[in-house]
Formats: C-alpha cells, structure tokens, sequence
C-alpha cells in the first residue's frame, strides 16, 4: 500500500486540480503547459526546451516503464536529453508504482527525488487540458500538503536560454567538416545526429560571438522561451546570413534565424508539444509527422523578400520552418531528430551536411 500526502494544482485563472504528491515534497511554480506524446517521459522531461515550465502529460498511465541509468559517454548523456531534468513539475493522472524495462535503474518518483522536481497525480488531466486548449496556457502552481507559495513567478519574463545554455565552448568529434553549433538549449540527439554524419562540432554559449571562428556550417539549436530575449544572438546571426555558409536552425533556431531576416514571433495559445504533429512542405503535397515542443511560432507574414516558408504546420497553419530564396540558409520549427518522437525529418541533417 502506498501512502501519499494530498496535493493541489492551482491555475492563476482560480481553477484547482486536487490529486497526490510525488518526487520531490516542495511547492513549485511555473506556466502549466500539456503534451500529447504517448511515450518518452525521460527524454522530455530532460528537454531544455521546458525550462521553467510545469509539464502536463496528456497519456494517463506514466511511470511503468522507470527510468534508465545514464552513462554519459563523451560529454553526452546516453539515455537522456540533457544532464538534469528541466521541468519545474510533472502532472500525470495514473502513476504507476511498479515499473518493468530491460534497462529500467529506479522508478520515475525516485528520479524526480534526486532533481528535487515536484510531481502530482491523480488528477483529471483530460479536463486540465481541455482548460490549457480553450484558455491558454497559463501559470499555475503544485502545492503539496502543509507547504506554501505566495507568488508565482513568469517564466517568460526571464531569459531562459541563458538559463539552459552552456557556459563555456564544448568540442565534439574530429571530422573534416566543422559546424559551429550555437547552444540555445540544445537536446542531446541534435548532436548525436551530427556527429554520426562526421563532422566535428564547436558547441558555443548562446551569446558567444562565433563570426569570430572558422567553420564550415551553422547550426543554431533549439531552446526554451521567449525569443525576443536572444537580441544577441539574432545579432550574431545577422553577420552570418551576410556570408554563404549553410545555415541550418531548429525550433528556437528557426526563430531566431527568422529574426535575423527581419520577421517577427509571437506567443503561440498552447504551444505545439506532442509527437504528432503534421507539417506540409510548402509548395508540395509531401506531408511528415514530426515531434514538437515550442511555445513561440514565426509570423509568416513579416518574413523577408529574401525568404519563404519552407513548412507549413496543417493544424493550424503556422509556419514550421524557413529557407532563403538564394543561400543555402534553412530551419524547422520541429524535431528532426525526435527523440522520442517519429523521425520522419532526419533526413534534413542530410540535407544541411551535403551543402557543407
């Protein structure tokens, strides 16, 4: 018999979501965000791209499978997307107190113990989300019984890629090409797809000024947050696009590479994050289901006279990715590399090594 102590989420719009306290016993704030993938709680909750986010998981049973123990390998994590959970808290609806896997080293309660993340179970995410879907997301925050929280704070008046970005220059591989790879907040999998096509890779901090280095390629990564915060970034960018070198961007890179075009961004109600989202490519029939996680989405309508839409999310028409009529400078706002998620798009890395 397991007992677990009482615990509330309240939204900022007075509504409240009663369930059970696990992982770490501590109250948390955060914008309360939801997510339709069915499989690959490791991976996303170790995704930067949610940081400063309270994650909702729309699928109700969380947890059977555990957790693996990572062996990080090179400076990369093995199993996961990143060396922390990035998360502020986890709301699940059926929480599964045994777990199987062949690679299975704790439970999913344990691991979010040791990253001090809070959870709560046992509410009714379907109505939690449907709130999320109709009125946006919003903040919210999980209250475990007898603890307390008198505000709550707006992720998205900080910058969060600066939060999640590196410190300092990383290298990785020693192949012929070389990419510079601008760190927003990058998953794992992004460089392993890289270094799995042979090149070598510069990981540099988000602000770091890489007009200043040698490289083949361009690569700008995905991250959490706000764009507008990246002004140096976006700066950075602006001297690369006046050059030839290929330019390939995801997710927050596809926003940023977009503002250094001269577009602009805007807040997305409740985001796109799921493993199944349809994207057109644009002048084509030719459909993909790709992975997401982003609150942020590029106005169309501001893209320069040099640029065009390169994908076309068919849900709700927004745009999914950008190239340049003349250089060999494109983005995606999804995942080609999953993780988890389909990966329908990988062939885009191809794409971006082949013009190197």
């Amino acid at each position: 018999m397991h007992l677990y102590k009482p615990a509330v989420l309240h939204l900022e719009n007075g509504a409240e979501f009663k369930g059970y306290s696990f992982g770490y016993d501590q109250a948390v704030d955060g914008e309360v965000v939801f997510s339709t993938a069915m499989v690959g709680y490791p991976e996303s909750l170790t995704d930067p791209s949610y940081s400063g986010q309270i994650l909702c998981v729309t699928f109700p049973l969380i947890g059977n499978y555990g957790v693996p123990e990572d062996m990080p390998s090179d400076n990369l994590s093995v199993c996961f997307e990143s060396e922390k959970i990035h998360v502020r808290g986890l709301v699940i609806s059926d929480y599964s107190f045994d777990y199987s896997h062949w690679n299975a080293a704790k439970s999913l309660d344990e691991w979010l113990k040791e990253h001090k993340i809070p959870g709560i179970f046992g509410i009714d995410t379907r109505e939690l989300t449907k709130t999320l879907r109709e009125k946006g997301s919003m903040l919210g925050k999980i209250i475990p019984q007898g603890e307390s929280l008198a505000q709550v704070s707006d992720p998205n008046l900080e910058n969060q890629v600066a939060l999640v970005s590196c410190k300092e220059v990383i290298h990785y591989g020693s192949g012929k090409k070389r990419v510079v790879l601008v760190d927003c907040g990058v998953k794992h999998n992004i460089i392993r797809c890289l270094l799995k096509r042979d090149v070598e890779i510069i990981r540099v901090p988000w602000d770091y000024d890489f007009t200043t280095l040698s490289y083949d390629g361009l690569f700008i990564s995905n991250g959490p947050g706000n764009p507008d915060y990246c002004t140096i970034t976006v700066d950075n960018i602006k001297k690369a696009i006046e050059g030839e070198k290929p330019i390939f961007g995801i997710c927050m890179g596809n926003q940023l590479l977009s503002k250094a075009g001269g577009a602009k961004t805007f807040k997305l109600k409740y985001g796109h994050r799921s493993h199944n989202q349809p994207v057109r490519m644009a002048g084509t029939d030719r459909c993909f289901i790709t992975s997401q996680n982003h609150g942020y989405a590029v106005d169309n309508a501001t893209l320069g006279n040099d640029w065009e839409p390169l994908f076309i999310n068919m849900n709700d028409g927004t745009n999914e990715g950008i190239k340049h009529k003349s250089k060999p400078f494109f983005s995606c706002q999804f995942h080609p590399e999953a993780s988890s998620g389909p990966t329908d798009t990988e062939f885009l890395f191809d794409n971006f090594i082949n013009l190197l």
